[in-house]
């Protein structure tokens, strides 16, 4: 059987990059510009020097901050109709994964009135997005989704209440500029929370199935940046060297995990839209556990992570060390340190086990499995 290798976006990445937003607009042939963002990113005025690169080249700009934490179907919707409004040709999405989602989306629902459970990708939906989508340039404040170079986005659908994966490579960014300071104002829980959504990106699509030997070798780089910056980052947020780089484990993260993620990501997703937690966070809580269960499906793959992060060839060291990481962020020690209920779990098992992502976990989960998984988080 044959595999398909696919590369992501056009990147610009360095201190001060998204000044040259306005530059990487134009080259596109865009005169109207909705500008997607948060009510966070907008009070922190990250998204100021965006808009005056735009302006300065002749671009006329919208500015949509209807964006929730975990973005919601409203979200895109107002987008969409700003977008119409403005006459836009362009979108450019500014600050962490819910703007850079909704951005995505909003160029998709610029396309087609179709239903979003009709776009599911979980579906086979992709093929009714279209391809001649308005182009997007992603811009993040965070570093952790990977969202910037993605082909893929998220939403929590009204009818079936949960998060949805609208896919295709039509919704691949046109440019990701990656620009270090943007994120220096990011609090230190926030800064731990997304450096974890980094590492178990690379972490989960480097034990996925399947082969895709580029995507491996991005993974495992991903987490080596991942264990000698984010610490730093935590602990010293103006150190723009540590910025930078969780900002490209966070993109690497997005380009390994073309090749699949896992249960960690089944589990994290219901946590996020039941529980209210972090992705990020929701994800530290849940990997420890993940990666025992899935030693003895590929033991050598494990044991490579943990060399990577602390160094020790032994069983059960790989968990072990994420935890301990866990521990110097200062994250909580388990889910119900989170505030997530025992009681719970049954139900948030059953999510998790109509969830896409853990097809590709390398080693197959029943639902009992992820229950087992939720226990041992706790």
């Amino acid at each position: 059987m044959s595999s398909i290798w696919n590369y992501p976006t056009r990147v610009v990445f360095g201190d001060g990059a998204s000044k040259s937003v306005g530059e990487e607009a134009k080259s596109l042939g865009a005169a109207r510009v909705l500008v997607v963002t948060d009510p966070g990113v907008e009070k922190a005025g990250l998204h100021e020097r965006v808009l005056d690169s735009l302006e300065s080249a002749g671009i006329k700009t919208a500015v949509y901050t209807g964006v929730d934490g975990n973005p919601v179907e409203s979200n895109v919707t107002g987008g969409a109709e700003a977008f119409a409004e403005h006459r836009g040709d362009l979108v450019v999405a500014i600050g962490g994964g819910s703007p850079m989602d909704v951005g995505k989306l909003v160029a998709v629902r610029a396309r087609t009135d179709r239903a979003w459970e009709e776009l599911d990708d979980a579906a086979g939906g992709s093929i009714h997005v279209p391809a001649d989508l308005p182009p997007v340039i992603t811009i993040p404040t965070t570093a952790g989704t990977g969202s910037e170079v993605g082909r893929a986005a998220v939403v929590m659908v009204e009818s079936t209440g949960r998060k949805t994966v609208i896919f295709s490579p039509a919704m691949m960014p046109k440019a990701a500029i990656l620009d270090p300071e943007l994120t220096v104002s990011m609090p230190p829980k926030t800064t731990a929370a997304t450096g974890f959504d980094a590492l178990t990106h690379c972490a989960e699509a480097y034990l996925a199935v399947g082969q895709h030997p580029m995507a491996d070798a991005i993974a495992l780089a991903g987490i080596d940046l991942v264990n000698k910056h984010l610490v730093t980052a935590v602990e010293a947020g103006d150190d723009l060297e540590a910025r930078g780089a969780m900002m490209q484990a966070a993109m690497m993260g997005a380009v390994a995990f073309q090749k699949g993620l896992g249960a960690c990501h089944s589990l994290a997703h219901p946590l996020s839209s039941e529980c209210g937690l972090h992705h990020g966070l929701a994800n530290a809580l849940c990997l420890p556990a993940v990666l025992d269960f899935n030693e003895a499906a590929v033991v050598e793959r494990v044991v490579h992570i943990g060399l990577l992060l602390d160094g020790q060839p032994d069983l059960g060291e790989c968990s072990k060390a994420v935890r301990e990481l866990r521990a110097a962020l200062l994250l909580p020690n388990g889910l119900g340190e989170a505030g997530v209920k025992a009681a719970q779990l049954p139900a948030l098992a059953d999510l998790a086990f109509e969830d896409a992502c853990h097809r590709e976990n390398p080693r197959k989960c029943t639902r009992d499995d992820l229950l087992a998984l939720y226990e041992a988080s706790m």
